[in-house]
C-alpha cells in the first residue's frame, strides 16, 4: 500500500482540534496534513521498517537521555509546523529549551513548531521524492539537521540549514554534529 494524498478544498478550513477528531475516529490510520491542505494518509510499516524505525528511536532515546539536552521523539508525535503542515517525522528531537518554552497546554496537542532534528526512513512504501520535499519542507521550516536514510540502496541524504543536501553512501555512521553533541548514529542494524 502507498500513502494516500487525500485533497481539502481550499474553501474548507481543518481546525487542529478538527484534525484531532479525524484523528480519533480513525485510530487506525496514520495521518498527517500537508501546507497545501493535502490529509494524507501514510500507510502502516512492514516488519522491516518497524524494526528498524525502533532502532532509531532507542539510539536517539538512549543519547538523549544520557545528557538530557532536549526530549527525543516517536513517529506518532505532531508537529505543527510554521507553514501549517502537522507532520510527523519517524524520529525527532528538541532542545531542552525550546521545550521549557512551550506552555503546559501546547505540550498535550500537536507541538506548535519545526523540530530541531528528524529522521525520516524510507520505507517500502514510500515515495523517495515525496519525502525528500517532506525534508526540504521541515528545512524551510527551521530543521537544522535532518537524514534521510534509504536502507534499500544503503544511502543517507543530510539536510542541513543554508547547505546543500550531502548525500552518502553507506556509511557505518552519523554525527549528530552541534545538533546533537556527541551523538553517533550507529548505522549497522539499519542497513544489515
Amino acid at each position: 500500500m502507498t500513502n494516500v494524498k487525500l485533497q481539502i478544498p481550499k474553501t474548507l478550513t481543518i481546525t487542529d482540534e478538527q484534525f484531532l477528531q479525524i484523528i480519533a475516529a480513525n485510530k487506525d490510520l496514520r495521518l498527517e496534513f500537508s501546507s497545501k491542505g493535502e490529509l494524507i494518509v501514510m500507510s502502516p510499516t512492514g516488519g522491516e521498517t518497524g524494526g528498524r524505525n525502533q532502532e532509531l528511536g532507542g539510539q536517539i532515546w538512549f543519547w538523549n537521555r544520557k545528557n538530557n539536552l532536549g526530549k527525543a521523539f516517536d513517529s506518532s508525535t505532531g508537529f505543527k509546523l510554521p507553514n501549517g503542515a502537522t507532520r510527523s517525522p519517524d524520529a525527532s528531537w528538541i532542545t531542552i529549551e525550546r521545550w521549557n518554552a512551550l506552555t503546559p497546554e501546547q505540550r498535550k496537542k500537536f507541538l506548535p513548531l519545526c523540530p530541531d532534528f528528524v529522521i525520516e526512513l524510507v520505507s517500502e512504501t514510500d515515495d523517495v521524492e515525496d519525502t525528500q520535499a517532506k525534508m526540504q519542507e521541515y528545512i524551510n521550516n527551521g530543521l537544522r539537521l535532518g537524514w534521510l536514510i534509504n536502507p534499500k540502496n544503503k544511502q543517507v541524504e543530510i539536510y542541513r540549514q543554508n547547505q546543500e543536501v550531502e548525500v552518502l553512501q553507506s556509511p557505518p555512521n552519523l554525527s549528530g554534529e552541534d545538533v546533537l553533541p556527541g551523538f553517533i548514529l550507529d548505522l549497522q542494524p539499519i542497513f544489515a
